[in-house]
This record gives structure tokens, sequence and C-alpha cells, in this order.
């Protein structure tokens, strides 16, 4: 009797595999073997830059809030240890925000923490 072989489930799972690598440059793209490590590896990358889009960002939002904070004679640290000591709670996100688009109401935080 010869050998049951499931085609469609195959095909299937290939298929799933090869869309996924849809717009990669090369054998990436087309041939199976190589098509199917290059979607392993992204799948890799993209659940790592997950998490550090958050830090990233957290880094970003920190460095607006510096530059905002020293054009009013603050460092930082100053900044968000007053931000603190007077119970204004504000988070990075927010405050990088108001730093960046709108300086007067930033201006407006760092007078009422002075």
């Amino acid at each position: 009797m010869p050998r049951s072989v499931n085609a469609v489930a195959r095909r299937a799972r290939r298929k799933k595999i090869m869309k996924q690598a849809k717009g990669f440059f090369g054998r990436r793209k087309n041939v199976w073997t190589v098509a199917k490590n290059a979607v392993e590896k992204a799948m890799q990358y993209a659940y790592r830059d997950r998490r550090n889009k958050k830090r990233t960002f957290r880094a970003l939002w920190i460095v607006r809030i510096n530059a905002g904070a020293r054009l009013h004679g603050l460092s930082y640290s100053q900044f968000m240890g007053k931000l603190k000591a007077n119970n204004i709670e504000l988070n990075r996100k927010v405050l990088a925000d108001l730093a960046m688009n709108h300086p007067e109401a930033f201006k407006a935080i760092v007078e009422r923490v002075k």
C-alpha cells in the first residue's frame, strides 16, 4: 500500500511562510528553505524589538524633557525631583510632548515647580 501524505496541510504551511516572506529580497522571497529561515529570523527580531521599542521611546522622552528643562535652567534630574516633590503626576511621554510641541505649557510647569 502506498504511503499516505497530507499534501494539503503541507502546502498550506508552506504557503503561510511564503506569504510572510513576501517583499524580501532575492531568494529569501521564493526559495522555501531560505524563506523559512528568513521568516523565522524576522519573527525573532520582531519579538525582541517589540520590547526594545519601549526602552527606546523612554530614552527619547528623557532626552526631550532634559532639553526642555535646560532651556529654563534645570537639569532633567532636578526637574523630575521637583515634579515629585510638588506631587505633579505627569508621565514622561506627556512631558516630552509638551516640551516639543507646547513649549509655553511646559514653561508653565517649570515655573510651577521652581
